[in-house]
């Protein structure tokens, strides 16, 4: 678990990096490129780099051991940091919306050539930049991380919608000075999506709904090679930041005794959370076979 908790923070390190020298370049170029897609991107790359920053602190929180006032962890904490996370798109989108309706009210000129060309390397950069966080988030089983690699897709769709805004704007000439403007509007559309494709899962953790049939399906397998183990009842996982808590009824024959049966389920404790080390505890209840 330790080993995932630090490879999760250095991907959050990774995303902070990335993040604040994309604004920049964006801010700059939108700024003397004569584009409100380019400006209002880098809007939500900044709002990215406070959320990162919030999400680092939240996540470091999240994977403390548990203690006397917290049996279970503080894993819970991540998806209400998530949650956060989400609040800082659905910002930034209203934002990016507000602006948008805004500039296309206003005459302004054509955006410069130049624009396109670091629109396709931002797209391509946080495209890079989603693979390598979402990988890392299925790998830690991080939500919160999930949430910022959809971050990072969320920003690679706006400057995709940007760059089409961008090109309809120079190709087309004189009257459709608007489009990349129209193009930030439909992009804030896209972030405020994407704010609930990562707030959906989070809410599913919050709510411990059942989700795990897969992993649940991997313990069953497990417990059943165990010496002892006759066969499984009810089995329950519930996730928690990056760990597992599970609940199973563990069936074993009638006729032994209550210390063979107390063995059992402690050989089989130790059995699960080895083959799976991102399982925390393991409470099993112990069923007499008929």
């Amino acid at each position: 678990m330790t080993s995932n908790k630090q490879k999760a923070i250095n991907t959050i390190y990774l995303s902070i990096l990335g993040n604040a020298l994309l604004a920049i370049a964006k801010a700059i170029t939108g700024i003397f490129g004569n584009s409100y897609a380019l400006i209002a991107d880098a809007i939500e790359s900044t709002t990215d780099v406070f959320s990162s920053i919030f999400l680092l602190f939240g996540f470091k929180y999240a994977t403390k051991p548990a203690d006397d006032n917290h049996p279970y962890g503080h894993g819970k904490a991540e998806p209400l940091v998530t949650f956060a996370v989400v609040g800082f798109l659905v910002i930034s989108a209203t934002i990016i919306a507000y602006e948008s309706i805004k500039n296309i009210q206003t005459p302004h000129e054509i955006p410069e050539n130049y624009t396109l060309i670091v629109l396709a390397l931002v797209v391509l950069i946080k495209e890079f930049f989603f693979r390598i966080v979402s990988a890392k988030s299925d790998e830690t089983k991080s939500t919160s991380l999930k949430a910022d690699a959809w971050h990072h897709r969320s920003d690679a769709i706006t400057s995709l919608m940007a760059f089409i805004g961008i090109s309809i704007a120079i190709y087309m000439g004189k009257g459709y000075e608007a489009a990349d403007d129209w193009a930030a509007l439909l992009a804030s559309g896209f972030i405020m999506y994407n704010a609930y494709l990562i707030f959906r899962p989070a809410l599913s953790e919050i709510m411990d709904e059942h989700i795990h049939d897969d992993f649940i399906i991997d313990i069953r397998a497990a417990s059943k090679t165990v010496e002892g183990v006759i066969d499984t009842e009810k089995c329950h996982v519930r996730k928690s930041g990056i760990t597992f808590h599970v609940d199973l009824h563990l069936i074993v024959n009638g006729s032994i005794s209550v210390r063979e049966g107390h063995e059992i389920a402690h050989r089989l404790k130790r059995n699960l959370q080895e083959l799976f080390p991102e399982i925390s505890d393991v409470l099993i209840h112990v069923e007499p076979h008929e």
